[in-house]
């Protein structure tokens, strides 16, 4: 590229008005508001669909309460703060392992790359949780990272192969195994349905 050099110029130039942008962002961003910060824009986010809230919440619940019986590391559902080089995320649900969390602090706002991600889709954030986000985690090493379509009840698991993202899964029936917690094992109908959520947890519990 014979422009080369005048292409780095106005990219440095760029990335340079979009960190001013960044620590802006980092004065204004609270506790009691979704927002993020993605490719030097700030987004609001609306509130979300019962379905999302369900969806979320069932997960959370089978995911924590695996996590805290094991003792493997820390699960974060919606507003915790991930940075990333270029942007910021607050997931719907995250997972980090034991060796990311020993270095936390309860004051802590922002967050490194997490271990496991998953998102649930809405009408406004479709877009960047299947293009942005997808690129950037897997970019970051975020080893797996489900889809959850809280509509048609689906579930897409993907994990990191090569650095980039592989479906192992698109399912709305039968059971997920996760792979960064392998012995994470549950009917994808419990994120979806109360009553087949009480049954999972049950058994997680009786373990």
């Amino acid at each position: 590229m014979p422009d080369a050099v005048l292409f780095a110029q106005k990219l440095k130039s760029a990335l340079k008005t979009e960190q001013k942008k960044r620590r802006h962002f980092y004065k204004i961003v609270e506790e009691n508001k979704k927002m993020e910060f993605i490719n030097g824009e700030i987004i609001f986010q609306s509130p979300v669909k019962l379905q999302h809230n369900r969806a979320t919440t069932l997960l959370a619940k089978l995911l924590d309460t695996f996590v805290v019986r094991e003792n493997l590391g820390l699960v974060g559902v919606e507003k915790l703060l991930v940075s990333l080089t270029r942007n910021d995320y607050e997931p719907d649900i995250c997972f980090w392992g034991n060796a990311k969390t020993i270095n936390f602090k309860q004051r802590q706002m922002q967050f490194p790359a997490p271990d496991f991600v998953v998102e649930v889709l809405s009408e406004s954030t479709e877009k960047n949780d299947r293009e942005v986000k997808f690129q950037d985690y897997a970019a970051h090493g975020v080893q797996e990272y489900w889809i959850i379509d809280a509509e048609k009840e689906i579930i897409e698991q993907y994990f990191l192969q090569n650095e980039q993202y592989e479906l192992l899964l698109k399912s709305n029936s039968g059971e997920i195994t996760g792979v960064v917690l392998p012995d994470f094992n549950i009917p994808i109908r419990a994120v979806f349905d109360e009553s087949e959520n009480l049954s999972a947890l049950k058994k997680l519990l009786s373990k």
